[in-house]
């Protein structure tokens, strides 16, 4: 039987009629969509640097080198028939988020070719000598990091070297020619899964091994530096001859961007405080000095009658400030934020200058992709992710018709005006808050959560009291007359530090959170864009993936064990309880990363603590009750000869077993055997052992990336 052809829709067969029905659906869909962006034509460019973050983003999620061919295959594909196939604005605007994610895809992966440098294959003691290129005091920890370039083409272009502050030389600074004896090593990877990739950084800066002094450092040719590397260098010195220990590190920090000298335990105040970003040098700090210096030339200059009458004085100081803060971003070493914070800065005095709408989202938008263009990488840190994600988020707050007209400036009473500005703050603060913690849980698996009170009176503190009298007795040190000013500048950083520990002391002051998964943190992402960067009630759809991922961030299981990539340091983790480590000698870094992986805000215990485990000098045997079973855990902690039929049966009882040696054959576990061997293929270990075992890995993080092996 045939189906024939009618002259209606209504009369028409069963099929020609759905095929119809669904046509004119889509039909109505596609026109509704168009309608959308029509509306939202004015937010549409923003999106090309979301396009381009995608891509890059993209190239650090997927991990082989054919994953990112196919990646821009698709994004070819889809930008042709955006460009060909679909018609009016969707399908431009397809075609132009797809080309960004292709060219940001493409454009991170010649940067990671571009930049590759040899690595040290392997740990050695060598003679250094070479030209120094970086210099960092640690002053908390009485020690000095040096970025070395050797003079033996046989090492890596760049080597970081530590050494105790007492065995410097004198003089050492950028440009010196040293000479000392240090045990290298290659960049180490990521510690556990979702930690800090420093080797990913090292990569991207040309650093190919990482030591330690083993002697003296000897200056061979004193340092030559001059200009703003030197100018850094004796503001430095300078402050910390003006103050005491402790406020001289918040004022170095300010004034140079070094956090070096901040003490270990008052950052760690700022931190849980939510107060760190007071120390990066970065929007708030160039927003002062830009505003300051604008400010202080626009009134001088209009004291002149004759320049008032023929110079424009706004333009001219747009001028001023942009120089300032271009000058203070090259001081501060021009650190990936600040050169954002200051191309920023940039637009608005020329938004200004222009009479134009010096503050939105288009501004943001192009200093993203100015940084994306020329450092891609920087997309993966933590200071790029959070300082967008704050100003986006104030920018996309005031945006808002409701917010305007909350917090627009109107005739009325002193008090109604103070508290409006006071609620307008409030607001903003909780805004930004919630913009930056799922960045912070994500990168440091710990956010502060009284962090918006602490902000409304720090930020203030700092801008218009701290850093002005810093800059004042800086000033007036030329003619000898800045020690009271110093004296109230350190009066003031004492009180800021004063209330970073009072908050991050407090009860329930840091919320802890394991590793969240990949998928969830961008669903967050995608939401938060997704509600910054549309104008109309269409922002509203970002609020599903938001809280999907936020929900699913918040049930992710804590890892019931930890365990590091050189096997060294072991941790058992118990729901709401301290992880215990296998090593209770563990250094402090490690303790710290255990901690955080574990999710717990406290320090941890040693295994044999335990009342399920049982520990002598030479291995730990414990019993893990998970996922409806019992789990018998076997790791070693010495070096010491272990008896073949002790290992082989002790081996044969045991669900898992851990060492840091390379284990027999004849030692096989019931289920997973994590010994030298194969740690050096997964790197370290996180092992979740509901609903029957899982294992994540470093080397499934890392993927094929070019750091994840010695070339």
């Amino acid at each position: 039987m045939q189906w024939t052809s009618a002259p209606n829709i209504a009369g028409a067969p069963l099929p020609q009629r759905a095929r119809g029905y669904w046509k004119a659906r889509i039909g109505t869909a596609y026109e509704g969509l168009e309608r959308l962006l029509e509306a939202e034509r004015a937010q549409l460019p923003p999106w090309l640097a979301v396009g381009l973050g995608s891509g890059v983003a993209a190239w650090f999620a997927l991990d082989a080198p054919h994953s990112w061919a196919a990646f821009l295959l698709v994004a070819a594909a889809c930008a042709v028939a955006g460009f060909g196939l679909l018609p009016g604005r969707s399908g431009r605007a397809l075609g132009w988020f797809a080309l960004a994610a292709g060219i940001g895809c493409a454009l991170v992966w010649v940067r990671a070719e571009w930049v590759a440098a040899p690595r040290l294959d392997r740990p050695k003691v060598v003679e250094l000598a070479g030209s120094v290129v970086q210099v960092d005091h640690l002053v908390a920890k009485g020690k000095v990091r040096i970025v070395v370039a050797p003079a033996d083409r046989g090492l890596p272009r760049l080597i970081r070297v530590t050494l105790k502050a007492d065995r410097a030389a004198s003089g050492l600074a950028e440009g010196a020619t040293v000479r000392l004896r240090a045990r290298l090593a290659p960049p180490p990877p990521m510690i556990l899964p979702g930690s800090y990739d420093f080797a990913r950084d090292a990569w991207f800066r040309g650093i190919g091994a990482v030591g330690t002094a083993l002697g003296d450092l000897v200056i061979e040719r004193a340092a030559t530096a001059s200009g703003f590397a030197q100018a850094r260098s004796g503001l430095r010195t300078h402050i910390a001859a003006r103050l005491d220990d402790r406020p001289a590190g918040i004022a170095i920090a300010l004034a140079t961007g070094d956090q070096n000298s901040v003490r270990i335990e008052d950052a760690e105040a700022m931190r849980r405080s939510g107060l760190t970003h007071l120390l990066s040098v970065s929007g708030l700090h160039i927003a002062a000095v830009v505003a300051a210096a604008m400010l202080l030339s626009l009134k001088l200059l209009a004291l002149s009658e004759r320049l008032a009458l023929r110079f424009n004085l706004v333009l001219v100081s747009a001028a001023v400030a942009a120089a300032a803060g271009i000058a203070y971003t090259l001081l501060t070493g021009a650190q990936v934020p600040t050169v954002r914070s200051c191309v920023a800065a940039v637009l608005v005095l020329a938004g200004i200058a222009l009479g134009r709408d010096a503050f939105s989202i288009r501004l943001i938008a192009a200093g993203a992709i100015l940084v994306l263009i020329f450092r891609p990488e920087a997309l993966a840190g933590a200071s790029f992710q959070m300082s967008f994600a704050a100003v986006t988020a104030i920018v996309a707050l005031h945006s808002t018709a409701w917010a305007r007209r909350l917090f627009e400036r109107r005739e009325e009473g002193l008090f109604v005006r103070l508290g409006r500005g006071l609620l307008a703050m409030v607001l903003t603060g909780l805004t930004v808050e919630l913009a930056l913690v799922p960045l912070a849980l994500f990168h440091f698996h710990k956010a502060g959560l009284y962090s918006v009170a602490a902000n409304i009176v720090a930020i203030p503190l700092t801008t218009f009291v701290i850093m002005p009298l810093e800059a004042g007795a800086l000033a007036l040190d030329a003619i000898g007359a800045g020690r009271p000013l110093w004296a109230l500048c350190g009066l003031g950083i004492e009180a800021l530090l004063k209330l970073a520990h009072a908050v991050g002391t407090a009860s329930g002051a840091v919320a802890m959170l394991p590793s969240m998964p990949g998928w969830t943190f961008g669903l967050i992402v995608a939401g938060g864009l997704w509600l910054c960067l549309w104008s109309t009630r269409l922002r509203l759809l970002g609020l599903a993936p938001a809280m999907i991922g936020a929900i699913s961030a918040c049930v992710a299981p804590a890892p019931d064990l930890l365990v590091t990539g050189d096997g060294r340091h072991l941790a058992v983790v118990r729901d709401g309880h301290a992880p215990l480590l296998l090593r209770d000698r563990a250094g402090e870094f490690v303790r710290t990363v255990l901690a955080e992986a574990a999710a717990y805000d406290g320090e941890p215990e040693p295994l044999g603590a335990g009342p399920f485990s049982n520990c002598s000098a030479d291995a730990c045997v414990a019993q893990l009750s998970r996922g409806g079973r019992e789990w018998h855990l076997l790791a070693t902690r010495s070096h010491q000869r272990i008896d073949w039929v002790a290992l082989t049966g002790a081996c044969a009882k045991a669900d898992i077993v851990v060492a840091d040696r390379r284990l027999p054959d004849g030692c096989a576990p019931r289920w997973l055997k994590l010994d030298r061997a194969q740690l050096q293929k997964t790197g370290g270990v996180a092992v979740y052992l509901g609903s029957g075992g899982r294992v994540d890995t470093v080397a499934a993080h890392v993927g094929a990336h070019p750091w994840a092996s010695v070339r």
